[in-house]
């Protein structure tokens, strides 16, 4: 694979986050990246975002959890993980021999657990970057959303970025009446770049059993069915902001990968079709390279922003 690939997520950040390729899987979807090893290359994929980590470790919500849909999934989960104190002394050892950068997605419920958070892993091998999830209810202000309002969102940024020298991007939900206005927010409070969508609140109703299909009565929507929303965002997020994009939403293949490209990502996760063909990471890496090459392109960022109303204004951002 050719450096035309290669991208930095963080290019305002002293370290920078240098990745061979654009494509990231997403949180929630590859584990702690132990359990494909035997499936994928790991080591050939831009990086991996770790399932989100919580302070103290969790079980996650009761079964049934998980539910296919005609273009997607729900899925329910909890947050199940080990908690940071085993993710530093367990995973991060064997991150560290890894040459695929891994960044941590970190989830609290207080600014407090954020901070506990970033600190806890900040200067540990094998960590090279932080994903904050918003998308998790603020405990001290009533369960509302840290995605819910700019101000919480900035609060949260606030809080990481000055507990931590890594490279951090924030995740945003797609829950949202103005996803712009929170992305300047948290760009502002010093995040190194923005991924978005996370999933969309859904739910289904089983027919026999009257009753909610998923044991937590919502749930989160992904796949195929929110790609459209997650590349609708991106365009407008990238008219916005100076930060990198890294999209995120249905993304299965390298058409879709460059769709999200061309609306202003400079790079992409690839998450719900990890479930469906664990090698999808590794044929839209091979896929971009391909398009790349026939289309005579020196890199591949050369696509990013090509879709929006100025090219020259893509560029300048």
């Amino acid at each position: 694979m050719t450096s035309r690939l290669a991208v930095n997520l963080a290019p305002n950040h002293p370290r920078g986050l240098n990745l061979r390729n654009p494509v990231l899987v997403a949180s929630g979807t590859f584990g702690y990246g132990t359990e494909y090893r035997g499936l994928v290359n790991v080591d050939g994929i831009g990086a991996l975002c770790s399932k989100g980590i919580t302070v103290k470790p969790r079980a996650g919500n009761p079964t049934p959890r998980i539910a296919e849909t005609p273009a997607g999934m729900l899925n329910a989960i909890g947050l199940q993980n080990i908690g940071v104190d085993r993710v530093v002394s367990e995973m991060a050892p064997i991150w560290a021999t890894w040459t695929v950068p891994v960044v941590v997605n970190i989830s609290g419920e207080s600014l407090d657990e954020f901070e506990h958070l970033a600190g806890t892993l900040d200067g540990v091998p094998g960590v090279a970057g932080l994903e904050l999830n918003i998308s998790c209810p603020n405990i001290t202000r009533g369960g509302k959303l840290f995605a819910d309002d700019p101000e919480s969102a900035a609060a949260a940024t606030r809080a990481v970025r000055r507990n931590t020298s890594l490279p951090m991007m924030v995740k945003l939900s797609p829950n949202v009446n103005d996803i712009v206005t929170i992305a300047r927010a948290v760009e502002a409070e010093g995040t190194d770049a923005i991924s978005l969508i996370n999933t969309l609140v859904a739910m289904q109703i089983d027919l026999e059993r009257r009753r909610p299909r998923i044991a937590n009565i919502t749930a989160g929507l992904s796949g195929p069915a929110v790609r459209p929303v997650a590349v609708r965002m991106v365009y407008q997020v990238a008219q916005a902001v100076r930060v990198p994009i890294v999209g995120i939403g249905g993304i299965a293949e390298t058409d879709h990968a460059l769709e999200f490209m061309m609306a202003g990502a400079i790079a992409i996760q690839v998450g719900t079709a990890n479930f469906v063909n664990p090698r999808a990471s590794t044929e839209i890496i091979e896929g971009l390279d391909s398009y790349a090459s026939s289309h005579g392109l020196e890199h591949i960022c050369d696509v990013v922003g090509a879709a929006l109303p100025s090219r020259e204004t893509a560029r300048a951002r």
